[in-house]
């Protein structure tokens, strides 16, 4: 048995819904992101697992175990902050310690935990410096240890790479894969940073305004988006949509006009990934035509922007000697297998 959420919500004194029925389940050894974009309930379902909020509706089930109402300490998790809520008068050894002292462990065996967690972490040479004397990415590995060095069955980690520069945060997510591979522990992230997410993640649950619209793994989220709203918030750049009609296996939008011979007749949203696009050759008889605006060079890659009519789009394609000029005409093929369908009321993903 693992981790369930069942029917949880939250609604707090201010009348403000964070979570609405939040039904959830995962099993323990998993590395769960919680990802969504700001006020989509992730943090008060990280904070509701761990104790720290009451929920006003639902359980919490570890185990089979219901730990609705435990308190904190008695659910065996362990929790990391964004903030790292480090003791600035410790020392990093009596930092990692802490949570031992409080459950009355040995000095023999917090020496050899706190030294081994600080091993396993690579920070054992700043074991007597205070956090004030530490880097942004030394005070995140001092919080991890803390968290996990007495042992939790879970661990909790609310946005704990927002607060690190972009080079130091790609170093971290490969320090945690490789802990979560050694500890075997269930870890659950939270992050509105969908990158953390897809190299992170054995699943995701994606939320939004206080519900789950999406839980698979990060390649299936990825690949297969349950709805209009995830395909644009996963991927960067987000994927191509527009609003357009199909009649006749023909989807036509705003500037330009696509076959697409299995999809029913009426509105609907469609979607293509940058990176899916064909560049053809204007001899291409199956291609439509945009028009050049701007030229990102991401190395190794080139974005471009283009539009055609009131419609627009971007292309993910290697990076030549130089991209293609503004105004120049670019010869497009969507792939069948590349496109999305969305519901254009409901914006739910169409079978």
């Amino acid at each position: 048995m693992g981790i369930v959420f069942e029917g949880v919500s939250k609604i707090f004194p201010d009348g403000t819904a964070a979570l609405h029925g939040l039904d959830l389940a995962f099993e323990m050894g998993e590395f769960i992101v919680l990802l969504g974009p700001s006020g989509s309930g992730k943090t008060t379902a990280c904070r509701v697992l761990a104790g720290l909020e009451n929920p006003t509706g639902g359980r919490i089930l570890v185990g089979g175990r219901d730990i609705t109402a435990l308190p904190p300490r008695l659910r065996g998790i362990g929790m990391v902050f964004q903030n790292y809520a480090l003791y600035s008068h410790k020392t990093v050894f009596e930092n990692i310690a802490y949570p031992l002292r409080v459950r009355k462990i040995p000095r023999a065996e917090i020496e050899r935990s706190v030294k081994a967690m600080a091993d396993l972490l690579q920070i054992g040479r700043y074991l007597h410096r205070k956090p004030g004397q530490l880097s942004g990415g030394q005070a995140q590995r001092v919080a991890v240890a803390r968290a996990l060095v007495w042992q939790p069955d879970i661990c909790l980690m609310d946005e704990p790479l927002s607060n690190l520069d972009a080079l130091l945060r790609l170093h971290m997510r490969t320090e945690l894969k490789r802990l979560h591979r050694e500890l075997r522990k269930t870890f659950v992230f939270v992050t509105h940073d969908q990158e953390e997410a897809m190299t992170l993640a054995t699943r995701v649950a994606v939320l939004r305004d206080g519900e789950l619209v999406q839980f698979d793994t990060p390649q299936t989220v990825y690949r297969k988006p349950a709805s209009r709203f995830v395909a644009e918030f996963m991927g960067r750049p987000a994927m191509n949509t527009f609003d357009g009609t199909v009649n006749g296996g023909v989807f036509r939008a705003a500037g330009f006009e696509w076959r697409v011979p299995d999809l029913p007749n009426g509105p609907i949203t469609l979607g293509i990934r940058p990176e899916q696009i064909e560049l053809v050759d204007a001899s291409a008889a199956d291609s439509v035509v945009f028009e050049v605006d701007v030229v990102e060079h991401v190395e190794p890659d080139m974005l471009i922007f283009a539009r055609r009519g009131a419609s627009s789009l971007i292309v993910r394609a290697p990076n030549g000697r130089r991209g293609p000029e503004h105004g120049a005409l670019l010869h497009l093929r969507f792939p069948a297998g590349a496109l999305h369908a969305f519901d254009a009321k409901t914006g739910m993903r169409l079978p």
